[in-house]
Parts: C-alpha cells; sequence; structure tokens
C-alpha cells in the first residue's frame, strides 16, 4: 500500500504552485463525492437563493420549484458555476467572517453616552463665565442712570436758574418802563398834545381850548377854557366863537360856564382827539409843559416844574408852576410827563417872573361831567 505524502518545502522556499500537485492531491479522495465538498457547505448561501439554508436570515424567500418546460436544474454533485469572491480561504471561514457583526457594535461609542456626559460639563461652567459679565453690565448700567440724573438734574437747576433770571428781566423792564414813562420828554409831549389844542377867538379877545373827555356827541367835541376868555361875548348874549389853528378854523358854542371857578365848556362842530386826564394829585417838583396861543400866537409851548400845590385856596385847589406864560395861554393845559393834562393854565402874577396859577383838571372835570 503506498502512502501519498506531502512534499517538503523548507521554510521561507516559494508557495509550490497548486497545478504542479494536483494529480497528487486528487490520490488523497477515495471518491469523487470526497473530492467535492456538499453544495451547502463549499457555498456561501448568502450570494445563491437557491442553496440558502433554511434557517439563514438572508433567505428572502424559498427556492423556487422547477417547471416542467423550464431546464432541468443541475445535479447536486454538479458544482455551478462558482460566485465572485474576495478571498481563496474555505467557504466556512469566509462565512464565518462575514456573519461577525456583533464585533461592530460596540457600546463605548454609543452617542447617547456622550451627549449624556458632554452637556452637563458645559453647562456646569456657564454660570462661573456670565456671573461676571453680568455684575459688569449691572454696574455700568448702574454708572449710566447715575449719570444721567446728574444731568437731568443739572438741566433742572439749570433751566430754574434761567427763570429766575428772566423774571428778573421782566421785573427790570416793568420797572425801566415805568422809569422811561415818568421820563420828561418835552418833545414827544408837545407831539401827542398840540393837535388837540386850539386858539379861541372870541370878539376882540383871544385865549386857548383844548378838547377833552369822551362824552361828545357823535360828530362834536367838547372843550374847556377860562370864562374870563369868552366873558364878554357870553354877557352880550351871543355864545358863537371860532377855534382856530394854523388854517384850520372850526365853528364852536359856548353851552355852559362858572364864573366863580373861572371856567367855560365849548361844543365844537367837528370831532377833535381829546387829551388823557390826570386824576391824582401833583407834587411840587414835577415837571410840565404849558401849551397855548400867547399874544394869539398858537402852537407855543413852554416848559417847568410844578412850584407848589395850593389845596386850600380861596378859588379852589391851584398849582403853582414856573413855566413862562403870558396874555393867550389863559385855558391853556398844563401836561405831565405821562401826557396827561393836570390843570388849565389861568394867571400869572404882575411884577414877577415864573410865578404861573393853574385850576385842577379834576376841578373842571366835576364841575361840567364831561370827562
Amino acid at each position: 500500500m503506498t502512502a501519498t505524502y506531502e512534499p517538503f518545502t523548507p521554510a521561507g522556499s516559494p508557495e509550490p504552485r497548486r497545478d504542479r500537485y494536483a494529480s497528487r492531491q486528487d490520490e488523497r479522495y477515495a471518491s469523487q463525492e470526497e473530492r467535492y465538498p456538499r453544495e451547502e457547505e463549499r457555498y456561501d448561501t448568502r450570494y445563491d437563493d437557491r442553496y440558502a439554508r433554511a434557517e439563514d436570515p438572508w433567505a428572502a424567500q424559498p427556492a423556487p420549484q422547477q417547471r416542467s418546460w423550464e431546464q432541468p436544474a443541475a445535479p447536486a454533485w454538479q458544482d455551478p458555476e462558482p460566485a465572485p469572491r474576495w478571498s481563496d480561504q474555505p467557504s466556512q471561514q469566509f462565512a464565518a467572517q462575514s456573519y461577525s457583526a456583533p464585533a461592530y457594535t460596540a457600546p463605548a461609542y454609543s452617542a447617547p453616552a456622550y451627549e449624556a456626559s458632554a452637556p452637563p460639563a458645559v453647562r456646569a461652567n456657564r454660570p462661573g463665565r456670565a456671573k461676571p459679565i453680568i455684575l459688569g453690565l449691572v454696574v455700568v448700567l448702574l454708572a449710566v442712570i447715575g449719570w444721567q440724573a446728574y444731568r437731568i438734574e443739572s438741566v433742572i437747576k439749570s433751566s430754574n436758574d434761567l427763570a429766575s433770571a428772566v423774571t428778573n428781566e421782566k421785573d427790570r423792564s416793568a420797572d425801566l418802563e415805568k422809569q422811561l414813562t415818568n421820563v420828561f420828554d418835552p418833545e414827544s409831549i408837545s407831539s401827542a398834545t398840540l393837535p388837540s389844542v386850539f386858539r379861541v377867538r372870541a370878539g376882540d379877545f383871544t385865549g386857548t381850548a383844548f378838547s377833552v373827555g369822551t362824552k361828545a356827541a357823535g360828530g362834536t367835541a367838547n372843550l374847556f377854557t377860562n370864562f374870563h376868555v369868552v366873558e364878554s361875548i357870553w354877557k352880550a348874549g351871543n355864545k358863537a366863537v371860532t377855534l382856530e389853528r394854523g388854517t384850520t378854523k372850526i365853528n364852536a358854542t359856548i353851552v355852559k360856564v362858572d364864573e366863580g371857578k373861572d371856567l367855560a365848556l365849548l361844543v365844537a362842530k367837528k370831532t377833535i382827539k381829546p387829551l388823557a386826564v390826570f386824576t391824582g394829585t401833583v407834587k411840587p417838583g414835577q415837571q410840565v409843559v404849558v401849551v397855548g396861543a400867547p399874544l394869539g400866537l398858537d402852537d407855543t409851548v413852554t416848559v417847568g416844574a410844578i412850584s407848589a400845590y395850593r389845596e386850600d385856596d380861596a378859588d379852589g385847589p391851584t398849582i403853582q408852576f414856573d413855566a413862562p406864560i403870558n396874555p393867550g395861554n389863559s385855558g391853556g393845559p398844563v401836561v405831565n410827563a405821562s401826557k396827561q393834562v393836570v390843570g388849565l393854565a389861568t394867571a400869572k402874577a404882575r411884577d414877577a417872573e415864573g410865578i404861573g396859577l393853574a385850576i385842577t383838571i379834576t376841578t373842571a372835570c366835576d364841575t361840567f361831567k364831561v370827562c
């Protein structure tokens, strides 16, 4: 009996070619069945559904039944066309490696375990970093609020100071206005007074008259003058007089007289702007302007001051002034710095200078009730 041995191959020598010893390997098998292993052990049933095992999970459906018109399947002993393989190792070893799926599912690489452990560490560090930032923001906010409060307080204080300054300026302006009102300005006084003053011609006598009051009928004017200016006409029974100013002539009528007070009321047949009257009590030292027609010269102005106020005079309250007057000034207005009439010029002292006398305007207004 002859035994077949595998030829000895020294270590490190090149691998012998398979086809060279194929005949010797065939001698090791007694029959064809031993030469070719069973199909279920040789082929990987994952790639051929016809030879799939019943317990193989990759088997999608059972093997189809052979039909009469189809080509008969190859005998069980016949080796079908081998499926493509990636290894020359025996099929059982290849199949075992192919089904080693559990080795690829390692719990160490589980995503939930990583996600569950990482975020808490990050969140644990966030409060430590955010706390100084929040504290800094609070400090900055408090500083801004304090600065704004300081600015608002400064603005309010400035506004109060400005309001006080404006109030003081208003008071000062009022005082200045009052002072300016009382400032003696003969030119301004004369300009405001002259249009209301006329020369009175009563027969052979002349004097002065001025418009006053607001109670005259429509289209007429009330005028004051001295009684001694129109005395001759009045006693002759004639009441007509003429008012002259430059080329202007206005007819007037004597309506009332008071011989004891030396006053007469005329009514002109034309509207004439009335002068304002002073209802108070004059004081010595106040400056005045006297307007009249001395010696027939109309629009004449003289300036002086009140020398005295004689309330208990025999003829009634009398104003003494030092402004020069002459015949023809009788009945003319004596005007203060506020452009108000304080009296009617009536007479002057003979053989003396700077002594003129006037009837108070309040006496004339109370006598004729037209102011």
